[in-house]
């Protein structure tokens, strides 16, 4: 039986450190999240989704960032207008792709 491959938080850290140094809020929050790893799969969610961007939802989006890695492609981080990174979506993981 082989093992499914997983994916690292400290990779998107890195990422974020080479291409948007400037971003120290993001690398801190990932930094103390307490997922550190999880299995390639097309999205990994930090904050509930839960009817978003309605008044009395947790999600409340401001932006994306794109970022690109050598072998897992492109890499979004959903960032919420509180600054918290609501989710990251791995688009070589999602079928229609």
């Amino acid at each position: 039986m082989t093992e499914q491959p997983t994916f690292k938080i400290k990779w998107i850290i890195d990422m974020i450190k080479e291409r948007e140094p400037e971003r120290t809020d993001l690398i801190k929050q990932l930094e103390n999240s307490e997922i550190k790893e999880w299995f390639k799969q097309a999205y990994v969610r930090f904050v509930s989704g839960f009817k978003p961007n309605q008044s009395d939802s947790e999600w409340q989006f401001e932006e994306c960032i794109e970022l690109e890695h050598s072998s897992e492609g492109i890499i979004v981080l959903d960032i919420l207008k509180d600054g918290r990174i609501g989710g990251i979506e791995f688009l070589n993981y999602i079928p229609h792709y």
